[in-house]
């Protein structure tokens, strides 16, 4: 669900609709079509060889495809639609056999689908649906940012330390904050069911600053990096001085996958899977 491609006139194109035989079938068809018709249509496709109305994919499932032939009248939309996504906002798409609108309006849910008949309204909402918070702004952050960036997440990455070198190299966060102090984030990051929370500072006490100033809040998830031995040791003080259990029940730690990841790179990929686990775990 939401997967688009564009295919142009001089056949360049971009984006996917799952690969394969299927998606190579539609490029074609696109391409041939800037020669022949030019109106809009919706196919099924049944990714079973036995089906009549088989992709040539034998995967099992089945996709529900709209080819629509940009019009002039699709074209301010896109304007819009384009100039939302680098301005790094959230918008509207809307799709329907008419065409193509694009509006600013926010919608509260990330996708909604109706139909009757031939009729039928898509809409989704655009720009990045996760918000990330990086809280350290180190060597395995900047590994981590820069696997995330090609996820669908806008990346926030908080430090404390002016002139850090990670810091500046870090091109892959949308968005870089240096504070004065890690309990400044309890008035930056406000939390929702979207936003993602990983802490990896480069201390026991920062680390611990920084999850004071974040456990009464809630998000789809919040981790925390460190040895186990250095966990226990944070989770044991709390509970020694009396820390409400359920701020401590919706810690991930040690934060990622055990993969005996090593090297920050592996640590990074660690963590962003078990976060891909989570953003996917009710789709």
């Amino acid at each position: 669900r939401g997967f688009h491609m564009a295919v142009a006139a001089d056949h360049v194109f971009c984006g996917t609709i799952g690969g394969g035989i299927m998606e190579h079938k539609f490029v074609e068809m696109a391409k041939s079509n800037f020669e022949k018709s030019r109106s809009e249509k919706v196919f099924r496709q049944v990714h079973d060889k036995s089906a009549d109305q088989q992709s040539g994919m034998i995967c099992s499932g089945e996709q529900t495809i709209f080819v629509h032939p940009v019009q002039d009248s699709d074209l301010p939309h896109i304007r819009r639609l384009t100039e939302s996504l680098l301005a790094l906002r959230n918008g509207t798409l809307t799709l329907r056999p008419s065409g193509i609108h694009f509006s600013d309006e926010v919608p509260a849910s990330e996708y909604y689908f109706e139909s009757s008949g031939a009729e039928f309204l898509l809409s989704e909402r655009t720009g990045y649906k996760n918000v990330l918070h990086v809280i350290g702004g180190g060597h395995c952050s900047l590994a981590f940012s820069r696997i995330m960036s090609d996820l669908d997440f806008f990346i926030s990455v908080y430090d404390d330390r002016p002139g850090l070198v990670t810091i500046a190299d870090n091109i892959y966060a949308h968005r870089k904050h240096i504070l004065k102090d890690y309990s400044e984030l309890s008035g930056l990051i406000q939390g929702g069911g979207n936003e993602y929370v990983v802490i990896m500072t480069f201390g026991y006490r920062t680390d611990d600053v920084a999850f004071r100033a974040l456990w009464d809040k809630s998000f789809k998830y919040i981790g925390m990096l460190g040895s186990k031995k250095k966990i226990e040791k944070l989770l044991d003080d709390y509970r020694k001085e009396g820390v409400n259990e359920a701020y401590l029940a919706n810690l991930v730690a040690p934060v990622g996958v055990p993969i005996k990841s090593e090297t920050t790179t592996e640590i990074a990929i660690s963590i962003a899977a078990q976060l891909i686990a989570v953003k996917n775990a009710n789709q």
